[in-house]
């Protein structure tokens, strides 16, 4: 499995062991969905291999974006034209979601299962969706199709973790991203912090913004570096960008509202405040939030649900958020159990002093310590990688 592929997914390779052919056609089920990330949110992603009773792979299939055909159906109807219906009827469809019982933008993709004879199908994992929920299943099975259920399940689970994630809190997936020496700082005693990761690290991250929906930094950041937050080293889709503004007082000649993207920003400021860039930002198509306050800063909360309503392109959920956050922000979402991911990547560099990757958590005791559900670590270049799950699935 190729670890670049894995990590810009959110999943440690070793999630990916397969070590049965059930689980080897789920991975590359999970290969495919991830082609569509990035354009399918809100929307899972979703890949299906339909399988010959040889062993064969007949046809394969992904949803490539928001309001395309599901990846079953591209499957079945690739395999039609490629085989014929009666390859069909004694095939096994392996698919890494529960195919949907409900219309929405296109039709059942159990109902399009049925009405080509499969006889057997093998899921990842339930699809949590209200509308779906455990239907797809048992409208296949009550037609007699044999059904599997949990291959590589909590690899599943992980890949489509923003999905899952949203569907239960309405909120997005908060992955807070931090680059750091190995004696935990985040810059030099002067402020100079370009660059503490490794070029792989720094491609990874590109990465995240690629296929994620949306990139967050505090006001601090934005006046101290001017970032782009632009995906500039892989190819993929550019992220909508968040900066928060409380007062107003970013300069307007940052990049974030007056590049190319600029359409892409949403600047969040303390309630009846107007800054100075805000009409250029509107006429560029950007948006100017005001969003209530929570013991003098912006609250947070409020933030992320509305992010997790309206914050997507075209008005649409936003499902994942990346936070390139300094100090202050990062401790603010620590402390107020915000983080679902906690991904931190240690440099084989010492400063000695400089500013720390956190402010006070307020912790007195060692058992007061903040830990994680669960965590793996990887290496990505010269760094080392941690990656901290701090939601249980």
């Amino acid at each position: 499995m190729d670890a670049g592929w894995a990590l810009a997914a959110g999943l440690h390779p070793g999630d990916l062991t397969a070590r049965t052919e059930a689980e080897r056609f789920m991975v590359r089920c999970l290969a495919l969905a991830f082609r569509g990330a990035g354009r399918v949110s809100p929307n899972p992603m979703v890949g299906a291999v339909l399988v010959g009773a040889d062993g064969r792979v007949l046809a394969e299939g992904w949803h490539d974006q928001y309001g395309g055909p599901h990846a079953e159906r591209v499957a079945i109807e690739t395999a039609l034209h490629q085989h014929g219906p009666e390859a069909l009827r004694q095939a096994t469809l392996y698919v890494n979601l529960e195919p949907c019982a409900h219309y929405g933008k296109t039709p059942p993709c159990a109902d399009f299962i049925l009405a080509h004879r499969i006889p057997r199908v093998v899921v990842g994992m339930v699809d949590p969706f209200p509308k779906v929920a455990g239907q797809g299943i048992a409208r296949l099975r009550a037609h007699g199709v044999q059904v599997e259920v949990g291959v590589l399940e909590a690899a599943c689970r992980r890949f489509n973790e923003a999905f899952v994630h949203h569907v239960q809190t309405g909120r997005p997936l908060v992955t807070l991203k931090i680059a750091q020496t190995l004696d935990g700082f985040v810059a030099t005693r002067t402020g100079h912090s370009r660059w503490i990761s490794g070029e792989a690290a720094r491609r990874l991250v590109h990465q995240w913004r690629a296929v994620l929906d949306g990139v967050l930094v505090g006001s601090g950041t934005a006046a101290a570096d001017d970032p782009a937050l632009t995906v500039r080293h892989v190819e993929g889709r550019q992220p909508i960008r968040i900066v928060l503004d409380r007062t107003g007082t970013l300069a307007p000649t940052l990049r974030l509202f007056t590049d190319a993207y600029a359409a892409s920003t949403i600047a969040v400021v303390g309630p009846g405040v107007r800054p100075p860039y805000a009409a250029s930002l509107e006429q560029a198509g950007g948006r100017l939030w005001e969003v209530p306050l929570h013991q003098g800063h912006l609250d947070l909360q409020a933030l992320l649900e509305r992010l997790g309503r309206e914050g997507g392109r075209e008005g649409r959920p936003l499902q994942s958020l990346l936070v390139e956050a300094g100090p202050r922000l990062a401790t603010a979402l620590l402390q107020q159990h915000l983080v679902d991911r906690f991904f931190v990547f240690i440099s084989p560099r010492l400063f000695g002093s400089g500013v720390p990757v956190l402010c006070d958590l307020n912790v007195r005791a060692v058992p007061e310590g903040r830990r994680f559900d669960t965590y793996r670590w990887t290496a990505v270049g010269p760094d080392l990688l941690f990656m901290g799950y701090n939601w249980t699935l």
